[in-house]
């Protein structure tokens, strides 16, 4: 019996209106095979936890340009513990310094990609981080 296909939530968060990169992201994901759901602009950190359990989600990919990374990421991670979300992977990408993707993954969040990040390795990532924690 084959998994049923990795669903993914992607997500803009706060102010930041810039989602092209977003929906690149959302299409490259289909085309691998994944189940996508773009919830669109200026979502809370509430919104993007809340819908994410709704759709019974195995990953979290936030799109963040705006700057406001080391606030939107502790959140997620925070709402994520209290609903036992412990196997849904949080992961991004954006405007990130180095440093502040070293200490968002020292707090929980997964892997986070920089501008310039191909498509194929961001789906690979996904793909294997479902593998090893939810499909064994």
């Amino acid at each position: 019996m084959t998994n049923p296909p990795i669903r993914v939530l992607v997500a803009k968060v706060g102010l930041d209106g810039h989602d092209r990169g977003a929906k690149v992201i959302a299409s490259s994901l289909r085309d691998a095979g994944m189940e996508v759901i773009y919830t669109g602009l200026r979502q809370t950190p509430e919104m993007v936890v809340n819908a994410a359990l709704q759709e019974d989600v195995d990953a979290i990919g936030i799109s963040i340009l705006s700057g406001a990374h080391m606030t939107v990421f502790p959140k997620l991670i925070g709402l994520m513990k209290e609903k036992k979300m412990t196997d849904v992977l949080l992961t991004g990408g954006g405007i990130i310094p180095e440093e502040d993707m070293k200490t968002l993954q020292a707090m929980g969040v997964g892997k986070l990609f920089a501008p310039g990040a191909t498509t194929t390795d961001i789906a690979a990532y996904i793909r294997q981080w479902v593998g090893e924690n939810k499909r064994s």
